[in-house]
Parts: C-alpha cells; structure tokens; sequence
C-alpha cells in the first residue's frame, strides 16, 4: 500500500468512505471481479477533485464507477483506485419541467421521479440498469429513446481538476458516444428538460415497456446488460443466434438462452470465461456474416 495515501484520501472524504482490498463482484451487475486496490466514495464533485488529485499525486490509475452494470472486472481484480459515485452522489430535484440529478443517481431513479411529477421524456429508461453518469457518458438508449433527447446541460470534471458545464450542442451526443467519453470527462450531473403530460399514460409506458424488458431479456440471471454494440443495420443477438450460439457456455459464463445479445453469469463464471466466451463469439459471428462484432462492455483490470 502506498504510503500517506490512505491517510490524504481518509482525510477528504472520511474513514467510512474508503475501503482496502474491496471485491469488486460486490459491486457489478456481472457479480464478478477481484479485490480493487482501494475503493473511495466521495459526497461531491469537490471531494471527487481532490481524490482525483491525490491519485496522481501518488502515480496510482483510478476508474471512475456508476453501479457497475457495464462492467467486466478482472479476476485478479484493480491494481488502483476505484473511486464509485453511486449511492452517496444520487440527489434528483425538480424545477418546472426541468429534473436535476447527480451522476450517482440510477436512471430508474429519475423516471421515477419524472412519473411523480407528470413529466414525460423519460419512459424508455426507467428500465435501464445504470446510473445517470454511465448513461449520459455514452447516450444510453431504448426502445427509440436515447439521453440526447432530453439533455440540457451537463457538469462534469476535466482531467485537469476543473468543473464545466456543457450545453447540449457542446455534447456531441451520437451512438454510445459523446464528448465527455472522448474527451475523458466525469460527470458530475446533470440537467434534463422533459414535457408535462398525464401520469396515467406516462406509467402506462413505462409498465410496457417494463414487460417488453422482463419477457425479452434475461434479468433472472447477473449480466453487464447488452455485451456487444448494435452492428450497422443488424443486431448483435440476432447474428449471434444465426452462428449457432444460443446457450453456448463457457464454464458457468453463457449467451443467453433467453436473448443471445447477452453474456449471463449462472452463478460462479469467472471474468476469464466470460472474455474467452466474448472472443468465441465474435469470432465465430465474423465466420458466419463476416461482421465483427465490438463489445459495449468495458473490460477493468489485470488480464
């Protein structure tokens, strides 16, 4: 361990705040993943600095981690920091038609709130298991709703320690993509404009397009949620079930039977089976239609 670290990082957001040798399966969706380094989790966009800053004061890598629902982390775990902006940087407001939430916040968090106060804009992610950081970073969308559609300005954290805020036409916002993923931006927040509309038609929405996800999509089982992006004018799932891969299995790691866009953990898959099985796919995809298949999942760790 490296020393005086612990102590400065202690000393920024409290002893309760960090952890040493933190298992990270206890905190992705994929229920996988090795001990992290250290595990910090800040109150604010100030404290997140100044984690930030001592991180290179010191020379450790550090990850920045919503819920972890997009997330393959390694079995030997993070050799760095993981400092997570979830359940203590979730805080949602409204104002008018305008909701505001922190980069901690979970999606179905704020559609929630948005249902709670007759606004509508924000039915297709009420379903989508992240939070509101990892979904404007990369345009989460579905069912023909995407961030963009509703983004009106977003705080985040320069690499150099210092907070911006961008408006939508600064975003860049394109598929699973924007600037704050190129630039190398955290969010810190950020706001959105809805519409007023009915509360029953609104939930009514969401309870579809909750069905849709629940009877479509393996959510009985632990997942990271979509593995590989949406190839042009194709679907992954589909060209995948096409090359003969419903249910193939690594170990306990398997393309889902019941959608094969996904990678599922039946209960002990290690990280190293899930990437073996993720390079069979793509692989054995590109055999098949010749398209080659790019993960959406993002790999943390010593390999």
């Amino acid at each position: 361990m490296e020393k005086g670290f612990l102590d400065k990082v202690c000393s920024i957001v409290g002893n309760d705040n960090v952890s040493v040798d933190e298992p990270m399966k206890k905190h992705t969706t994929f229920r996988i993943g090795g001990p992290a380094d250290y595990y910090v989790t800040p109150h604010s966009g100030e404290e997140a600095a100044q984690v930030i800053k001592a991180c290179r004061e010191w020379k450790l890598p550090f990850y920045i981690l919503g819920n972890g629902s997009n997330l393959l982390v390694s079995d030997k775990g993070f050799r760095g920091v993981i400092i997570q902006m979830f359940k203590n940087y979730s805080e949602v407001s409204v104002d008018g038609v305008c909701v505001t939430a922190r980069a901690g916040a979970l999606l179905s968090k704020i559609a929630k709130t948005a249902l709670e106060n007759n606004l509508t804009g924000l039915e297709f992610a009420a379903g989508i298991p992240g939070t509101l950081g990892g979904a404007v970073v990369m345009n989460a969308g579905a069912y023909g709703g995407e961030m963009k559609d509703v983004l009106e300005e977003v705080g985040v954290l320069s690499g150099e320690g210092e907070i911006l805020r961008l408006k939508r036409e600064e975003l860049d916002l394109g598929y699973r993509t924007s600037v704050i993923a190129r630039k190398g931006y955290i969010v810190l927040e950020a706001k959105m404009r809805l519409q007023e509309g009915k509360r029953e038609a609104i939930a009514s929405r969401m309870e579809e397009l909750k069905e849709k996800r629940v009877s479509k999509q393996p959510l009985e089982l632990p997942s990271a949620g979509s593995t590989f992006k949406r190839p042009e004018g194709n679907f992954a799932g589909k060209l995948i079930m096409e090359a003969g891969l419903r249910g193939f299995s690594v170990g306990d790691a398997q393309v889902s039977e019941k959608h094969c866009g996904f990678v599922v953990n039946k209960g002990g898959a290690t990280a190293l089976q899930v990437r073996e099985l993720m390079q069979e796919v793509i692989r054995r995809v590109e055999e098949t239609s010749g398209v080659t298949l790019e993960p959406e999942v993002k790999m943390l760790g010593e390999w």
